[in-house]
Parts: C-alpha cells; sequence; structure tokens
C-alpha cells in the first residue's frame, strides 16, 4: 500500500435526483468497482449496485488511470448520484492495488468488489446479507453467476436456499476440486472478516481472489445463496480467464502456490493440515490432466497435454497411479486415431456438463 501516496480521491458532489443513502433502511454494503478503460460497461456495473433492495449502498469506482476516455463516464455517474465516490489515480497502480485501494475506504459492514465489466443481479445483496444476519459465524456468502457477453440475462427465478459450511470443511472442498470455488463478482464478505484476512496478496497476481477465500474460511463459516443468480459475468475476449496451454499452465501453477502459500501459514493451524494439502496437491494434479485433456478435445497439439502431463506429476507424483492419468494417456492416442477422439469428445463434454450443473446448483 506503499503507492497511495500517489492516489487522489475526488469525491463527485451531489447531482441531481441523486438519493441520500442515509434515507434509505437496511445494513449498508460497500460496493467497490476498480475500473480501468471499461466506460462502456461500467454504467451497467454501477446501476446493478445502486438499484438493489433491502440494503443501503455505497459504490466506490477506482479508475486506475484509464486512457481512452472513461474516466469521463466515471465523473459523470458521480456528479449524478451522491451514492457513489469517484478515487482517480495519477498512476495506473494494476488490478491488486487498485482492489485493495477501494475496499480500505469502504465504510459498509458488508463489501463487494465488482468488476467494471461485470454486474450484480437484482436482489443478490440482500439475499446474501441476510445469510449473515441469520449466520454470525459465516464471513463471505457467494452465488450462482450466470456469463453474458451482451445485455444482461432476465434473473433467474427459484427459490432460495441456503448452504453453510464450516471453513474447514469448505477449505476440504475445495482441496478436493484443485481450483477455485468462486468466479468473483457473487462474493458478499464482511469488513471485518476482510481486514482480519489480510487484503489481497500482492504476490499472487492471477489468484489472489482464491487465497483471501480461503484465509476467510481459516476464520469463519462460508456460505452460499442456492437458486437465483446472484452476479453475472461477462465474456467479451478481454477477461483475464485462460483457453489456451499456456493460460492453462499458467492458472493451474497460480493455483499450486495458491495452496502451498496457504499451508504455510493460515491453513497450518488447522486440523491436520498436511493431510489437506496432499488432497489439495493431488486434486491440483488431476485437474492439470482434465484441462489438458479438454484442450486436445479442442483442436490443441499433443504437446500441450504433454506439458500439463509433466506439472501434474512433479505436483504429486502419486497421480499416474489415478483414472485420470490413464485417460489423459488415452487421450495423447486420439491425435492418431480419430475414433478415439470422436469418444474423448462425447466423454468430455458429459463431463463438463456435469461439472457446471454441480458448479451451478451447489458450488460444487
Amino acid at each position: 500500500m506503499a503507492a497511495m501516496a500517489s492516489i487522489r480521491s475526488v469525491t463527485r458532489p451531489r447531482g441531481r435526483g441523486a438519493v441520500d443513502a442515509d434515507a434509505a433502511h437496511g445494513p449498508l454494503v460497500t460496493v467497490v468497482i476498480p475500473h480501468y478503460n471499461y466506460g462502456a460497461f461500467l454504467p451497467t456495473a454501477v446501476q446493478s449496485a445502486l438499484t438493489q433492495d433491502g440494503v443501503r449502498v455505497e459504490v466506490i469506482v477506482v479508475d486506475d488511470r484509464s486512457t481512452d476516455g472513461s474516466l469521463d463516464t466515471a465523473r459523470a455517474l458521480a456528479a449524478d448520484d451522491a451514492r457513489i465516490t469517484l478515487v482517480e489515480h495519477d498512476i495506473n497502480l494494476r488490478h491488486i492495488a487498485t482492489y485493495n485501494d477501494g475496499l480500505s475506504r469502504a465504510r459498509g459492514d458488508y463489501v463487494v468488489l465488482l468488476s467494471a465489466d461485470d454486474a450484480l443481479a437484482p436482489g443478490a445483496l440482500a439475499r446474501a446479507v441476510s445469510v449473515m444476519v441469520a449466520h454470525p459465524e459465516v464471513v463471505l456468502v457467494y452465488g450462482r453467476v450466470e456469463w453474458f457477453d451482451d445485455d444482461l440475462p432476465a434473473p433467474s427465478g427459484g427459490k432460495a436456499t441456503t448452504t453453510v459450511w464450516t471453513g474447514r470443511d469448505w477449505i476440504r472442498l475445495l482441496s478436493r476440486r484443485g481450483r477455485n470455488a468462486i468466479v468473483n463478482p457473487e462474493v458478499v464478505m464482511r469488513r471485518d472478516a476482510f481486514i482480519a484476512a489480510g487484503a489481497y496478496d500482492a504476490e499472487l497476481t492471477h489468484s489472489a481472489d482464491m487465497y483471501l477465500w480461503l484465509r476467510a474460511a481459516a476464520r469463519g463459516s462460508i456460505g452460499r445463496v442456492n437458486g437465483p443468480t446472484q452476479a453475472y459475468y461477462r465474456d467479451h475476449g478481454a477477461n483475464m480467464h485462460v483457453q489456451d496451454y499456456g493460460g492453462v499452465l499458467d492458472d493451474t501453477i497460480a493455483v499450486r502456490r495458491t495452496f502451498e502459500k496457504f499451508f504455510a501459514a493460515d491453513g497450518s493451524l488447522l486440523r491436520r493440515p498436511g493431510a489437506l494439502e496432499r488432497r489439495a496437491r493431488r486434486s491440483v494434479a488431476r485437474e492439470a490432466l482434465v484441462r489438458g485433456v479438454s484442450l486436445i478435445h479442442q483442436g490443441a497439439p499433443a504437446d500441450a497435454l504433454h506439458g500439463l502431463r509433466d506439472f501434474a506429476v512433479d505436483t504429486d507424483a502419486g497421480v499416474r497411479r489415478t483414472a485420470t492419468w490413464w485417460w489423459s494417456g488415452f487421450t495423447l492416442g486420439s491425435v492418431a486415431h480419430p475414433w478415439r477422439r470422436r469418444l474423448i469428445g462425447g466423454v468430455e463434454r458429459l463431463r463438463w456438463s456435469i461439472r457446471w450443473q454441480l458448479l451451478d446448483r451447489r458450488g460444487r
């Protein structure tokens, strides 16, 4: 946070038609929206926060020295509603410092980090906050995310139900998955839990969010809203998610590093941390193989899977005794056998369909 000396905060004056947040009822939720050259998307994100029912909302837009005129859009939004604070960076600090800067200014009992190209679903904040009110031990709540690429989809229906895990149980669940369980915009967190967890870690540029969730779970329970959509994640080709071999390898390396750092610190205080870490390493190794097979199914060269197999063995040598290892070897043969490629394609479509259904419905 040493770079804060080069930041200036600008709170735009109350605009015409602005709403006094103190006149509303309900708990105060701070929605931090980091922003860099996303002026075309920013109004959707801001309005999705300001139109939430059942809670009071303050929005903090942090512009990280936009270069395309997007700052003018942010200034116009701030001038029109007193609930919006605009922070303008004098220099580009990149995403982690921008996240922490905005969250350090939050006044609400609950905080949300919402990317400028994403959006909250109607009623999402009230649903998440209600879980934490009913369960004081819960420090973080997430839920269903719907992907979109243009206009926001219609809100999904369905009765909202709640799942609550103890922190250790949720960490065990994540260790079994070997990957992040949360996209990001759907998370509502207690502000004091965020402070206790130590904010976003600048050393983990690709997985700082996952590390934060793990540290939060080491301090309290985790909740999930099942049923209605909690947030929308925009897929427009410029997101930081990965689709090719280099990106998949970087992503799996980041996940392994996140587990290693967690179990060397907060995770070491859990009951039987060694067993959890071994489970996590095996899961990361298997996840690398699963994603490598998926790449081959999508037409990537065999070298992509060879590289991920090497990574998997380096992560956990015992992965060679699993069915996933055998399946990845069978997949390598599909490069020379078209019938294998067709079989693998069918299995992979079924596998990912089941995965997404479990993730969508139960967060698993």
